[in-house]
């Protein structure tokens, strides 16, 4: 009951017409809602889905705990949570690179596939931290945001060209279909961030800042659609593949 009246303190810090503020909180909800779906629902599965939808819980609940502490950070001071924000991404991104490979192992992907897309997962963030937070003023964000863009669209070319398309081809059926939806959510979804990054920083772009788009919202509806819709396109395709299997 203290731990609920706290709580509830808490969030009338923010206020009515506080839509950052808002997304924030809605995000972390959101997170855990999706959490605690894939966590109880793990046990319905084969063995062999059981990991990828752990890995899909992990991801939103990951999110989750660092969304309330951005939400807090936001509310205390009013600036964007840029470290908390980075962390949550070196830990989740390179989670949602991993989903990649566990659904294409049936078609015998191997673990240097995913420690390739995890690295430049990497890369990408670690570079887009330091245009964000550390080289701020113009050309940093602009050059540093060019190099995280290039790690991005290594990503895209692995998984929409190259091993990882074969491989899905190559299983067909459900598996092929689930990966084109991740590859769309990664060619569009992940879009979104680098147009938060350059609403948030200098650069030939600034532009942006008089169309009135807040970095904090943008990334904020970005993590929410992307983390929990990966998510339940691997629940959808083990769903699928527990069907197939008790038909037989």
């Amino acid at each position: 009951m203290k731990l609920l009246t706290v709580l509830m303190a808490e969030a009338s810090k923010i206020a009515t017409d506080d839509y950052v503020g808002f997304t924030f909180f809605v995000g972390c909800m959101a997170m855990m809602a999706a959490s605690a779906f894939f966590f109880l629902s793990m046990n319905s599965f084969d063995r062999k889905w059981r990991t990828s939808i752990l890995v899909s819980g992990l991801i939103t609940f990951i999110a989750a705990v660092h969304y309330w502490y951005m939400r807090d950070y936001w509310a205390s001071f009013e600036e964007s949570p840029t470290f908390f924000r980075y962390v949550d991404w070196v830990l989740t991104v390179p989670l949602m690179c991993v989903e990649f490979y566990l659904i294409l192992k049936v078609a015998g992907a191997k673990k240097s596939l995913m420690w390739q897309m995890i690295f430049l997962s990497v890369i990408m963030l670690v570079t887009g931290y330091f245009g964000e937070a550390v080289h701020t003023t113009a050309p940093g964000p602009a050059v540093w945001g060019l190099i995280s863009g290039l790690a991005y669209f290594a990503i895209v070319y692995i998984i929409w060209f190259g091993a990882a398309k074969k491989l899905a081809e190559q299983a067909g059926g459900a598996v092929l279909k689930a990966h084109k939806t991740l590859c769309w959510f990664v060619l569009v979804g992940w879009a979104i961030y680098p147009l938060g990054y350059m609403a948030g920083t200098e650069g030939w772009y600034d532009g942006l800042a008089g169309l009135g788009l807040n970095m904090d919202v943008i990334y904020n509806i970005g993590d929410a659609v992307n983390k929990i819709g990966f998510g339940l396109v691997v629940y959808s395709l083990a769903v699928a593949s527990t069907s197939t299997t008790s038909e037989a």
